[in-house]
């Protein structure tokens, strides 16, 4: 093999880079891209000697949307034509650039191109023809040694040239600029003015390079300005790629001729500018094709776009020329050089965007670079030393950046996740913001000095003005919610081959579009919050979002007036990000009350427990002396900034998901009830409106699911409830450090003297954690295996031992369903967070008195629904009880309330009511329910009656099986429990106030199953309703032989209502025939009925008739004759037993409502005596 020379060396050099194409393949949108500032920086491009060199494959003009004309600009997306072009590759791309890999790939064949070229023409075309004739063979001709050789000759040569003539600067400058003022050719621009100079006096020209350059740039602008019908920039042959958007190869920018002169540059095409990589998994199940002619950006032809064109390409070729000859390059005259046309190609730039050198644009029209910045297209460095040399200069400034802003505010409102194409705006606009000097980001004090960043409210619609007007307000509506974007459901859910599978894999796609757009947004917002002029101005928006939408906190809002879901979503991504790192002894807890507070809370919001006036005195107090308050730190305004943002987004979000499913139920429900009913409407006048009923319903449905599975996407996101879990855990320990200043530590009960700053707090503080528990135990338990739910725990079972802190009791009935729902018996995948609660070092002593109390002060709630309330609330925590009692390390303190007494006896007390209640009701149910079914089966007779009351006869039986539903429920519940504590314990049940009213409730109940109306409770499909006679029986008889006693035998003979021995025979028979006990069992329940039957043959002897007793000897309430009288306070006397009854369902005077009990009683024994004489003279008259 032949020596090769310096020179073919350093040639085949070149080939081999021109020839190596790095592969580029589709990035997926999960992958997200990477951030400017870390991008390829101008430099050497890395060679890999052992990488075998590929020819570059010829791009077909059809394919890429290219008309290559040989008359069209060198780095035009536009030629003189119109013809759209992609996109340049930019050195290591700027703030706005492509991805790192399609960079290298573009770096390398621009860098052959560009380096092909020598100072003078002719050198240049015999480079080309070189390159072309050796590339891509140089691996078969030389062998590894020989190429390090021609490496260590070609540094040589480098080094040896290192020193820089004027000669070979000029050449240089007209190399990258790709200009001439000595002779005219195809692949440069002739300077006429500039040769004549050079005629005349070559010396006299310039005084110095920086000077030529500037004199350079201007003859071409005004060249370009001037020529009406020739383009200078015509003579350009393409030495670069096409301008494309980063990383997708059907994002293509192409021109719009302006329709008219206040036409956009970015006005919106037929589609949006990205495709997405969701469509494979759209409505036609796989089968959606992409129309890649209407996936583009648009700009419009004029002289600026030209030479804004020519002006970032030349900035480009500073960039190429480094990394083509980096020795070189780093001389200090060369590098200054270099600096000097990169400075000079930004401030003509800035001329050009100024509008100096044609005409100023129209204020509303964004700017022409606002394109490349979408494309992510500028070379590295483009817009930094664009911000870094105007950035001074404040009305330079503002002409250039506020129409960029503008321009990405519109891309963003067209902006949509049915496509990739949101990422774009939010991208260019973050890095932007992050662009600073010193502690300075220019940008973003220039976006909170617009007009637009915090507009005052217009109308009593400031939630949904502040989303539509603000600047930041496009960028934060990006929503996967149907009712914010139609374009997403009509896309991924609305097709006939949508499966379960495929709708959780564009969930989690969709998802991932979410996490990227919130990621800039943060990156946004974090940037003006560093900026220290515009810190304040920054908080004053946050607060206005909040403050704006406190609406959206109602059970019922018109979302016209406040901003949207997803709107408020974004922005509570952000403020969960800011709040991550901050550390709760930095957190003021009196922000709330501070007078300089930027949260506005009404007076009126209802507090945790003062009262309003409590609240006012306070406030007044605390404000009296201002030195009482701090000074807010960020820390604090972001916390309570974030805890506010989380009562006007996620719980809004989740009561419109539970109102969706409900109404989903509904529609449901109503479809299946006119398809079944069809029958009997379709011969009648109605059926033209059922059917349009039924294909309304349909249709309405239809929506509904779409819209659900949207919000599928949105709301039940793990990790945004991850993000809310941890952040609802910092509160907690906030309020719980306020209670007991001594967590984690802390000791049950709390301080009787409940602290004055959290007796002011919101009562939404605790309410929301205790609604968003609900929510993500129902739909997303899995998300509550996080470390934090150990404070969760300590917060559940603090407040719910500690009633008093709290004025509310549905707040304390929300924190008691938490517990309630995240049962294994209701929820089986919660059972290690059941667990932590039982085991809890707290819980072990004082959960179950505490849920015992609240079971009986629940009965009276001041609420006008206390009485149906009370049921679900007490079925709640029976099931509670029922865990607790299986769970070894509670049984210890079940037997001390069961032996304590009154708190006890109180609980028995209201267990009897509710059964006694709950069974009637759901029996009574049963029996309507089975006189219409009765009705039905008779079809002729069903059929004689007229219409309306057959609809009114089946509206009816509807209502009853759901009440009979619920009923039967709750009083399985309550039954159940009876079962459980009679087996334990049974002296409190035989208690004088109690004995009686349980023997009759039991013997009305065996009464109903048993006796001679029993066959009224025979359903079809009993167990549709929940009713197990066989099991109920059995449970009823259980406890009459768990109490058997002579006290308990005597309180069921004395019930002259039910009790009567053919019932208990009838009993005993159901028993033996259905297998229900044991031959045991139903013998010891037949000598419990003989005992009685010798307790009734006692009474019956010795009854006497004491209706005639005086007045003053009877109880007022039952008019009975009094055993022991007893005074109350109001000076009424009433029998003992009677009002001890009483005492236990109300502790008030039943004469004046006046707080009353046992206590406060005092016998009259003179009275009692002269009772007991009365009843004697009255026996001993008999007896005569």
């Amino acid at each position: 093999m032949e020596e090769l020379s310096a020179d073919e060396i350093r040639r085949r050099r070149l080939a081999r880079l021109a020839g190596g194409q790095t592969s580029q393949p589709s990035t997926p949108l999960s992958t997200p891209l990477t951030s400017p500032q870390r991008e390829t920086p101008p430099g050497p491009l890395p060679v890999h000697p052992g990488t075998t060199p590929q020819p570059l494959p010829p791009v077909s003009s059809h394919s890429h949307g290219l008309n290559v004309h040989s008359g069209t600009p060198a780095t035009s997306p536009m030629g003189a034509t119109g013809v759209a072009y992609r996109s340049q590759s930019s050195e290591g791309v700027s703030s706005l650039s492509s991805s790192p890999s399609n960079s290298l790939e573009t770096q390398s064949q621009s860098l052959s191109r560009s380096q092909s070229m020598d100072i003078d023409t002719a050198t240049c075309e015999k480079s080309m023809s070189q390159v072309d004739v050796d590339s891509g063979i140089e691996n078969m001709e030389v062998e590894d040694s020989d190429r390090r050789e021609k490496r260590n000759l070609a540094e040589k040569e480098t080094s040896a040239n290192s020193d820089v003539s004027e000669e070979q600067a000029l050449q240089l400058i007209c190399k990258i600029l790709r200009v001439s003022w000595k002779e005219q050719d195809r692949d440069v621009i002739y300077l006429p003015s500039l040769a004549a100079e050079f005629h005349q006096n070559p010396k006299d020209v310039y005084s110095d390079f920086k000077d030529l350059i500037g004199q350079i740039l201007m003859e071409v602008l005004m060249m370009s300005t001037k020529s009406c019908v020739h383009n200078p920039f015509a003579s350009l042959s393409a030495t670069s790629q096409p301008i494309a958007a980063a990383k997708s190869p059907d994002h293509r920018l192409t021109l719009v001729q302006p329709s008219s002169q206040g036409s956009s540059p970015l006005a919106p095409c037929s589609g949006s500018f990205g495709a997405s990589s969701l469509s494979s998994l759209g409505a036609s199940g796989g089968a959606m094709s992409c129309d890649l002619a209407s996936d583009r950006f648009t700009i419009e032809v004029c002289k600026e776009t030209e030479m804004l064109n020519y002006l970032i390409e030349r900035f480009d070729s500073v960039g190429m020329e480094e990394r083509k000859a980096p020795k070189m390059c780093n001389h200090p005259s060369v590098s200054q050089l270099l600096s000097n046309i990169r400075s000079q190609c930004i401030s003509h730039a800035a001329l050009v965007l100024q509008g100096c050198l044609t005409q100023p644009r129209s204020p509303p029209q964004p700017s022409l670079l606002v394109p490349y910045m979408l494309c992510r297209n500028l070379p590295y460095g483009f817009i930094q030393e664009l911000v870094r040399i105007t950035h001074q200069e404040d009305e330079v400034f503002r002409q250039i950046f506020v129409p960029i802003l503008h321009g990405l505010a519109i891309a963003a409102k067209e902006c949509s996740f049915d496509s990739d194409n949101f990422k774009f705006p939010l991208m260019a606009l973050a890095e932007l913001c992050e662009i600073k000097f010193g502690k300075t980001h220019p940008i973003c004090s220039l976006m909170s000095f617009l007009p637009l960043w915090c507009p005052k409210s217009l109308s009593p619609a400031s939630g949904r003005e502040v989303q539509r007007l603000s600047y930041m307000g496009a960028f934060f509506s990006l929503s996967v919610f149907a009712e914010d974007d139609t374009k997403v459901g009509d896309k991924y859910f609305s097709g006939p081959a949508i499966t379960m599978e495929n709708t959780r894999v564009v969930s989690q796609s969709l998802q991932h579009y979410l996490e990227s757009a919130r990621g800039d947004l943060f990156k946004i917002v974090h940037n003006v919050l560093l900026n220290g002029e515009t810190r304040e101005s920054a908080l004053n928006y946050m607060a206005a979002l909040v403050n704006r939408n406190i609406k959206k906190a109602q059970m019922q809002t018109d979302d016209k007036l406040v901003s949207t879901d997803g709107f408020m979503l974004n922005f509570l991504y952000v403020l969960q990000q800011l709040s991550m790192k901050i550390k709760l002894e930095t957190v003021d807890p009196y922000y709330i009350f501070h007078p300089r507070c930027r949260l506005l809370v009404s007076p009126e919001e209802t507090r945790l427990k003062a009262t309003m006036e409590e609240l006012k005195s306070w406030l007044a107090e605390l404000h009296e002396d201002p030195t009482k308050f701090s000074e807010p730190k960020f820390p604090t305004e972001c916390f309570f900034l974030t805890l506010h943002s989380h009562h006007l987004s996620i719980l809004p979000g989740c009561r419109r998901y539970i109102r969706r499913l409900r109404a989903i139920r509904e529609l449901n429900r109503t479809v299946e009830e006119l398809k079944n009913s069809e029958s009997q409407w379709k011969d009648s006048p109605l059926a033209s409106r059922h059917r349009e009923m039924l294909k309304r319903c349909k249709t309405q449905l239809k929506k509904l699911v779409r819209a659900k599975a949207c919000a599928d996407a949105g709301l039940l996101d793990e990790n945004l409830l991850r993000r809310c879990l941890q952040f609802y855990s910092m509160v907690i320990q906030l309020i719980l450090r306020m209670v007991d200043p001594a967590y984690p530590h802390m000791t049950l009960p709390l301080n009787p003297e409940i602290p004055k700053s959290f007796a002011a707090l919101p009562e939404f503080y605790i309410e929301d954690v205790a609604e968003f528990l609900l929510f993500v135990v129902q739909y997303s338990p899995q998300v509550l295996y996080e470390p934090c739910v150990q404070d969760i725990v300590t917060f559940l079972v603090a407040f719910i031992c500690s009633q008093n802190y709290i004025r509310n009791p549905y707040l304390i009935a929300k924190l008691v369903e938490v517990l309630f729902v995240t049962n294994p018996a209701v929820q089986p995948r919660t059972q290690r967070f059941s667990e932590m609660m039982e085991n809890h070092p707290l819980s072990i002593k004082m959960l179950v008195p505490a849920l015992m109390k609240f079971y009986t002060d629940v009965e009276h709630t001041g609420a006008t629904s206390e009485f149906y309330d009370k049921f679900t609330i007490r079925y709640h925590i029976s099931t509670i009880f029922k865990s607790l009692w299986q769970n070894i390390g509670h049984h210890n303190t079940f037997l001390e309330e069961f032996n304590s007494g009154k708190q006890f006896v109180r609980y028995i007390n209201m267990l009897i009511n509710d059964t006694t209640f709950l069974l009637d009701e759901s029996l009574e149910s049963l029996k309507r329910i089975h006189e219409v079914q009765e009705e039905m089966k008779c079809k002729e007779q069903w059929d004689l009656l007229p219409r309306e009351q057959q609809q009114s006869r089946q509206s009816q039986l509807t209502q009853d099986e759901r009440v009979s539903r619920s009923y039967l429920a709750l009083a399985t519940e309550t039954v159940d429990m009876f079962h459980i504590l009679t087996k334990q314990v049974q002296k409190p049940f035989l208690r004088p106030e109690l004995g009686p009213r349980l023997a009759a409730m039991l013997n009305f109940n065996l009464q109903q199953l048993c006796g001679p109306k029993c066959r009224d409770l025979k359903v079809e499909n009993p167990e549709k309703y929940g009713f197990e006679p066989k099991k109920l029986l059995d449970q009823l008889t259980d406890i009459y032989l768990q109490l058997d006693c002579a006290r308990f035998a005597k309180a069921i003979a004395d019930d002259q209502r039910s009790y009567s021995r053919e019932l208990f025979e009838e009993v005993i028979s159901k028993m033996k025939k259905a297998g229900i006990k044991s031959t045991i069992a139903i013998e010891k329940f037949k000598l419990l009925s003989e005992k009685v039957e010798e307790i009734v043959a006692r009474n019956s002897q010795s009854e006497m008739d004491y209706s005639d007793a005086p007045d003053e000897f009877k109880d007022p309430l039952m008019d009975t004759l009094m055993t022991d009288p007893v005074i109350l306070p109001s000076g009424n006397i009433m029998d003992r037993s009677i009002i001890l009854r009483h005492l236990l369902n109300s502790p008030t005077d039943p004469f004046n409502r006046q707080p009353l009990n046992e206590s406060m009683l005092e016998s009259v024994p003179e009275l009692k005596e002269r009772i007991q004489s009365w009843m004697r003279e009255k026996q001993g008259g008999r007896l005569i």
